[in-house]
C-alpha cells in the first residue's frame, strides 16, 4: 500500500489520503447537530449581549472611565479579567470576554476534535470506517473542519451581534476573530494530543491542562503588568486574544500569530497521524503489575483508581480559584464604587447583607456551579464504562449493578464535598489574610462554600436519573448544568424574572455569608437529590447495559 502511494503523483496521493473527508464531515456535523449549535448560540449571544448590559450599567463616559481606572489599578482584577484597553462600551465588552470567550471556544474545540478522532478510534468505529474508501487523513481533516465551522460561526455571531447593537464594526470583527482563532489554535493542540494518547479522556485532560496553563500564564502576566506587555502574557494564546485589543486601535498583526501557531499544530498532527496505526498512540498505556493491589479487589477501588486523577486536578483548581477570589474580595467595594446598577447586580447575585459579604456569597455560588461540572462528569463516567464495553466484564463477576454504579456515585457525591471544602478553605484563608482576621472569616466563608453542595447534588441526582431512564440522552445533563451557569452568571445582570432564577437549584439557597439561613431549602434539595438518584438507580438495575 505504501509503495502504491509512493508511485502516485503527489496530488493524487494527497487526494487518496483525504478520500471520504466530505462524508465524514457531514457525519460529524450530523452527530453534533445539537452540541455545536448550543455552544455557538450560548457563547455568541452571551458576548453579543454584553454591550447592552454595560450600556445600562455604565451609561456615562465618566462612569466607564472610573471603572477602567479601578480595574487597571487592581492587580487581582487584572489577573481575573485582564486590563482595560478602552473605556468605551465595546472596550469593556472586550475586557470582560476576550479572555473568557477564548477559554470557552477552546473547550468547545477540544471536545469536538477529540470526539471525532481519538474517541472514534477508542470505540472501534474508526477501524470500521477505514475499511471502506476512507483516506488516512480524512478523519482528522473532518474533525478539524468541524471545529473550523463551529469557531467561524462563533466569530460571525459575535461580530454581527455586536455590530448590530451599535458597536464599531472593526472592533466587533476583531473580538469575534480573537475568540474564534483561539478556538482553532486549541483545536490543533487537541489534534496533537489525540495522536499522543491512547484514550479520549487522556487527550481531553492533556489539552485541558495546556489550556489551564495558558490561562494561568495570562493571569500572572496581567497581574504583574497593567499594559499586558509581560512575557508571560505573550506566551499564552489567551493573552494574544486580549492583546488584539478590540475597540482600542486593533493590532491586526496578532492574527498572524494565531495563523502561524495553528498551522504549526495542524501540520504536527498530520505528521503524527501518518506515523502510527489506527488505535495506537505515541504514549501507550504502561502495563500494570502482575498482581493487582488489594485496593482493586472491589468496584469502589476500581472506581477510585479511574477517577482519582480527575478529582485531584479539580481540587487543585478550586484551591487556586478560591485563593484568587478571596484575595480580591476586600476590594469589592472599591471595584463597584458608587455605581448603583453594579451594586444591584452584586446584591442580586450575593444578597443585600453588605457588599463584601455579597461578593463572597457570589464567589461561593460560582464555585458551586462550576463544581456541578465535576459532579456531572463523574456520574457520566458510568456511561463511558458502558459504551466502552468495560462495564460488562465487571458485572460478569460477583458484582451487582447497584454496587458498580454506587461506587462511581460515591466518588461523585463525596468528591463534590472535597473540592468545595478546599475551595472554601482557600477562599476563606485568602480573604481572612487580606483583612487580618483569619479566625473570624474562615468559618463563615467555608460554611458558605459547603452550603452549595445540596444544589450540586440535585443536579447530580438529575444526571443519575437520565443515566438510568434515558441513557442515550445523558448528554442533556450538560445542558442542565450549562443552563444553571447561564442563569447564575448573566441572569442578575440581565434582570431575569424571579421564576427564571428559581429554575436553578442554586437560586433557592441562602446568600451566605451574612444572610439568614433556614433548614428548609437544604432539606428540600437533599430530598430531591435522593429521589432522583434512587429512581435513576432503579433504571440502571432494570435496563440493558450498554
Amino acid at each position: 500500500m505504501t509503495a502504491v502511494a509512493t508511485a502516485l503523483p503527489a496530488p493524487a496521493a494527497r487526494s487518496r489520503h483525504l478520500a471520504g473527508t466530505g462524508v465524514l464531515l457531514r457525519l460529524a456535523l450530523r452527530r453534533d447537530r445539537v452540541m455545536i449549535p448550543a455552544w455557538v448560540l450560548v457563547l455568541g449571544l452571551v458576548v453579543a449581549s454584553m454591550g447592552s448590559s454595560f450600556e445600562a450599567l455604565y451609561d456615562t463616559a465618566a462612569e466607564r472611565a472610573r471603572l477602567a481606572a479601578s480595574m487597571n489599578a487592581n492587580g487581582s482584577m487584572r489577573a481575573l479579567y485582564g486590563p482595560v484597553f478602552s473605556d468605551s462600551v465595546g472596550g469593556l465588552v472586550s475586557w470582560r470576554m476576550a479572555g473568557y470567550g477564548a477559554l470557552l471556544a477552546a473547550v468547545m474545540s477540544l471536545l469536538i476534535v477529540v470526539r471525532h478522532t481519538r474517541e472514534e478510534e477508542e470505540t472501534g468505529r474508526q477501524e470500521l470506517l477505514s475499511a471502506a474508501m476512507v483516506g488516512r487523513r480524512a478523519p482528522l481533516t473532518a474533525a478539524l473542519l468541524t471545529a473550523l465551522t463551529a469557531n467561524a460561526a462563533v466569530a460571525v455571531l459575535i461580530a454581527g451581534g455586536l455590530a448590530k447593537s451599535g458597536q464599531p464594526a472593526a472592533g466587533s470583527l476583531a473580538l469575534g476573530l480573537a475568540i474564534g482563532c483561539a478556538g482553532m489554535l486549541f483545536a490543533g493542540l487537541a489534534a496533537i494530543t489525540a495522536q499522543l494518547t491512547e484514550s479520549a479522556r487522556m487527550a481531553k485532560g492533556l489539552t485541558g491542562a495546556v489550556l489551564g496553563l495558558a490561562f494561568a500564564l495570562r493571569a500572572a502576566g496581567d497581574a504583574a503588568d497593567a499594559g499586558s506587555t509581560s512575557p508571560l502574557t505573550w506566551i499564552s494564546p489567551i493573552g494574544w486574544s486580549e492583546n488584539l485589543r478590540a475597540y482600542a486601535d486593533e493590532r491586526w498583526w496578532i492574527l498572524l500569530l494565531f495563523l502561524a501557531a495553528t498551522t504549526l499544530t495542524v501540520a504536527a498532527s498530520y505528521a503524527l497521524t501518518a506515523r502510527r496505526d489506527i488505535g495506537m498512540s505515541f504514549l501507550p498505556a504502561r502495563p500494570g503489575p502482575a498482581v493487582a493491589p488489594r485496593s482493586l479487589s472491589g468496584p469502589f477501588g476500581l472506581a477510585w483508581r479511574l477517577q482519582r486523577t480527575t478529582l485531584l486536578g479539580w481540587t487543585l483548581g478550586f484551591l487556586c480559584a478560591g485563593g484568587i477570589f478571596g484575595g480580591i474580595a476586600q476590594g469589592a467595594a472599591d471595584m463597584v464604587g458608587g455605581n448603583r446598577q453594579t451594586r444591584e447586580i452584586v446584591e442580586r447575585m450575593g444578597g443585600a447583607q453588605g457588599l463584601t459579604d455579597a461578593f463572597l456569597a457570589t464567589m461561593a455560588g460560582m464555585l458551586g456551579m462550576i463544581a456541578a461540572i465535576y459532579a456531572t462528569g463523574a456520574v457520566l463516567r458510568l456511561r463511558g464504562e458502558e459504551t466502552g464495553d468495560r462495564a460488562e466484564p465487571v458485572l460478569a463477576g460477583a458484582v451487582g449493578r447497584l454496587r458498580w454504579a454506587g461506587s462511581h456515585l460515591a466518588i461523585a457525591y463525596a468528591g463534590t464535598v472535597v473540592i468545595m471544602a478546599f475551595g472554601g478553605l482557600a477562599l476563606g484563608l485568602s480573604y481572612g489574610i487580606s483583612v487580618h482576621d483569619v479566625g473570624g472569616q474562615l468559618g463563615p466563608v467555608l460554611a458558605a462554600a459547603l452550603c452549595q453542595v445540596p444544589a450540586v447534588w440535585t443536579l447530580t441526582g438529575l444526571t443519575v436519573l437520565l443515566l438510568g431512564l434515558l441513557p442515550k440522552a445523558t448528554t442533556a445533563a450538560w445542558a442542565l448544568v450549562g443552563g444553571c451557569l447561564a442563569i447564575g452568571w448573566i441572569g442578575p445582570s440581565l434582570k431575569f424574572p424571579q421564576w427564571a432564577m428559581d429554575l436553578s437549584p442554586f437560586g433557592h439557597l441562602p446568600k451566605l455569608p451574612g444572610a439568614d439561613a433556614t433548614a428548609a431549602p437544604f432539606v428540600w434539595l437533599l430530598a430531591l437529590s435522593a429521589l432522583f438518584a434512587a429512581v435513576g438507580l432503579v433504571g440502571v438495575r432494570r435496563r440493558d447495559i450498554g
